[in-house]
This record gives structure tokens, sequence and C-alpha cells, in this order.
């Protein structure tokens, strides 16, 4: 078949690559002009988020992750409150990007394409790009994002809900802290929890892709309240004065939200956290959503990753679900070779199951620690995992 794959980020290049496999002729359309670049931020490497580059790309995790082997909370006078023996693997969106983007062929990665357009019916399938390119694929994969042009077309009711609090978020050489500091994030991925919020560190690879140590990065992860619409329109009105709908990008958040981040970090987090936040060089924020959809297949088309589910961080599990629908699909047109509108029809009800599962897991999480006030140190519902904690 030709396949049309509009979005590519990590979950339209792993559905490209595994349909591109299977000998169907795929083109990726990304909207951006340059290859994409995450601006700093590290995740969890969930086993679906591999899966791709481990059995088909013959990649070694050791070349792509950073292990930690603990779970550590802190108390507010830094000392360890809680650890547990529990191992994880954490990258960088950009290192994971790189290697899927090495296995797929670039003439058909194809940037400056923003969907504007689609024409369904029973007949016929045709999209329509701003620069005035028009393709008619037998199958189209829209994984176009959170500010999926797809879903507004497609399903105009189903918008981003604000979850009530955003992420800030940013990197720093583990060389730039002091040696303490290093020794108490060292293996772990360290929680601080208090009123009404949590932070957390974890070492990633470096923006080289390096994951020795001395050339790593540690990240940061801080889930801070705002009332929305006022608190929250004056943090998303970025240096120029343009109000941002998902995110403001490092080099952007004015600098007055910046030293307010940077002095209650210094006054309400323990001094190793504190000391991570006030090292980043840009801090950034992210706005905290949930999305989800009735539907995910509209005849021969379909919505995948967060372009039909957007599930709070917190199961670390974004980039695992897009990938998990992208296998899954794969796995349902090779079960169906000769008539893609079924093989989607049979697809489809696992992947509503699974995005609603995640998120309603993902909602009970944050509500626990940024409303409640019932995160608990050591809860192993809190492990991260795409279908549950630890899986």
């Amino acid at each position: 078949m030709q396949i049309a794959v509009v979005g590519g980020s990590l979950g339209g290049l792993t559905a490209a690559c595994l349909l591109a496999d299977a000998g169907h002729e795929v083109v990726v359309y990304e909207r951006s002009p340059v290859e994409l670049e995450e601006r700093g931020a590290g995740i969890g490497l969930l086993p679906e988020t591999y899966r791709y580059l481990v059995e088909r790309g013959g990649v070694s995790l050791d070349s792509i992750a950073v292990t930690t082997d603990h779970i550590r909370y802190l108390g507010r006078d830094g000392a360890v409150v809680h650890d547990d023996a529990h191992r994880y693997l954490f990258s960088s969106w950009n290192t994971v990007y790189r290697e899927m983007l090495r296995r797929f062929d670039r003439d058909a990665y194809r940037l400056s394409h923003e969907l504007v357009d689609i024409d369904i019916d029973i007949d016929s399938l045709t999209l329509t790009f701003r620069d005035g390119v028009v393709v008619r694929p037998d199958l189209a994969v829209f994984a176009d994002g959170v500010g999926s042009t797809a879903r507004a077309t497609l399903l105009p009711e189903a918008r981003p809900t604000y979850a009530g609090y955003v992420a800030w978020r940013g990197v720093v050489p583990e060389t730039d802290l002091n040696l303490t500091t290093r020794a108490a994030l060292d293996d772990a991925i360290t929680y601080y929890v208090y009123a009404n919020s949590h932070i957390l560190v974890y070492p990633i690879p470096g923006r080289d892709g390096s994951v020795a140590a001395g050339r790593r990065l540690i990240n940061v992860v801080w889930y801070r309240n705002y009332l929305a619409p006022d608190d929250l329109d004056d943090l998303l009105t970025d240096t120029a004065g343009y109000r941002r709908e998902v995110s403001v990008p490092p080099g952007l958040l004015r600098a007055e939200h910046i030293a307010e981040a940077r002095a209650v970090a210094a006054a309400r987090l323990p001094a190793a956290i504190a000391e991570v936040v006030l090292a980043v060089e840009h801090l950034f924020v992210q706005v905290v959503f949930d999305l989800d959809v009735e539907r995910m297949v509209f005849g021969r088309a379909c919505l995948l990753g967060d372009a039909a589910f957007v599930a709070r961080p917190h199961a670390a599990a974004g980039t695992a679900k897009a990938a998990e629908d992208a296998w899954t699909l794969h796995d349902a047109l090779a079960a169906h070779p000769d008539d893609p509108a079924g093989a989607l029809a049979a697809w489809e009800p696992g992947q509503l199951c699974l995005g609603r599962e995640l998120q309603a897991r993902t909602r009970a999480i944050g509500r626990r620690s940024q409303v409640d006030g019932n995160w608990r140190a050591g809860d192993p519902e809190l492990i991260f995992g795409l279908r549950g904690p630890g899986k």
C-alpha cells in the first residue's frame, strides 16, 4: 500500500519504520522545516518505546539509555527518607529520535509539509498540505501530536483540557553540580514531595547521546499548580508577548517567572534538588493536559499517539503508548493484508481501551500530589508503566 504518515515524531517514525519494513511505500509528512529537536526533555524509556530499536535496529540499550537502580525520596533537609531498589531506564527524546530517523529513508521524510485539509469518503482519501501538495494514499496515519490538525478536523469537539498544573523542565550537565549533590542523586530517580507539588530528577544521555558518567545530563521535572485563566495565561505569555498554548520553550520564559521559580526552589526544595533547578540555564514549561477521543479510526485513516490520547506524564508512558499504537497497527494490517479499513476497525477497540486506562491512571496519580496530598513514597501504584505499574 501507499501509506502517508502525518507527523514525524517518535510515534509517527515508529509506525513509518514498521510499515516500511512490511513492504509498504511509506512517506512521512512533517510540518517542521527542520528535523525535530526536543529542547531538553528526558523520557522514561519503557519497552514499547525501545522495542523497534532493539528488535529491528540492533541497538544496544546500554548505548542509548542510562540505568538507575533506586527510587529515592528526600526530605526537606536533604536526608533520604525512602529508598527502594528498582531498575529504570532513562533516555532523552533527542537520542531516541535520532536513532529512529537513521533507520528510515530520509528521502521519504518530507519536511515543511503542514497538513491543512482532509477529505475522506467511502471511496477516496485525500490529504492537502499548505505548500499545495495533494496526496491520495491507500492509508493515512495521523501522528501529529497534541496540537493535531487531523484531530481538529475529524473530531473538532475533542480538545485538550488543562489539568490544573504545568511541568517546569530543564537539564544541566552533571559536571556543573557539586560532588555532594551528584552523590545524593547518583543511580536513582529522586523525588521530593510537598504540599500540592512534587519534583523529580534523574540522569539522561548527554547532548551528544553519550551515556558515560561525567558526560550525562541531569533532567528535572517540577509540577506546579497555576490557576486558569489568569495565572496560567500570564505564565504562558512569552518574552515577545505571545500567549503560548502548549509550552514556553527555553529562552522565552519571562524573567520574572524564572526568578520566582528559582526563589521558590531555594526556599522550599532540598539543597541537592534546588541546586539542579538553579543550575539549569534555560528553564521551560509544558502544560499538563488531558485529552481523549471517542474514535481513532475514520475509514482508511487513523489517529495515533498524542493525536488521540494525551495522558499526564506520571506513568512515563506517552512515547510508549504511541509506539504501542504503531506496533499493533502493523500487526492488524498484517492480519488483514487486503482490507486496510477492516484492519483499522479491528485495531481500534484495543487502542481506545489502552488509552482510556492509561489516562484514568495518570489522572489519579496527578491528583494525589497536586490536589489531595496523599502521594506516599514506596507506593507500588506509582511505578512507571504503560499497562499498569511496572507493566
